[in-house]
């Protein structure tokens, strides 16, 4: 299975993952759903919502240029990197997208507060140090939820890249 492929594969499973992950909570909690200490694990503020930083990953200027046993390399360094990442706790969500015109490739959502932190992240993949991918960098806050997301898809893949 190709890389973009299985990514996007699993952006569709964590998505449905958190979906049946919230029924499950809605469920175990009665009406109101409220789980304070589900709250407090996933830093969520009053709403339930936290702040990340939203990397849109775009095609780069040596896409064309790096080939065969090279981009292979870079891009098991990328998977590698992602792996790490999510494992870390610093990545809730990672996936590509389809074809498109804006030569958007992907993007992350990554578990930091400010748009520094995550610079300091994307500069370390191998793919974007290569100049493969640009990435462009916003704060985006969103529901804390997606924090369960990691661990929700250790549970559901049958297998890694």
């Amino acid at each position: 299975m190709n890389v973009r492929r299985f990514v996007l594969f699993a952006l569709l499973i964590i998505w449905s993952s958190v979906s049946g992950f919230a029924q499950s909570v809605e469920q175990t909690q009665g009406a109101s759903g409220y789980d304070a200490e589900l709250a407090k694990k996933l830093d969520a503020d009053e709403f339930g919502m936290k702040h990340y930083v939203l990397a849109i990953i775009k095609t780069g200027p040596n896409d064309d240029t790096i080939k065969g046993k090279e981009g292979e390399n870079l891009f098991a360094g990328r998977m590698a990197k992602i792996g790490r990442l999510a494992n870390e706790g610093k990545l809730a969500v990672a996936g590509p997208f389809g074809k498109n015109d804006k030569y958007f490739r992907g993007l992350f959502i990554f578990n930091v507060t400010t748009v520094e932190e995550a610079q300091k992240l994307t500069e370390t993949d191998p793919a974007v140090k290569a100049g493969i991918f640009v990435v462009e960098l916003t704060p985006w806050y969103g529901s804390a939820a997606l924090m369960a997301t990691p661990e929700i898809h250790k549970k559901i893949a049958k297998s890694t890249p």
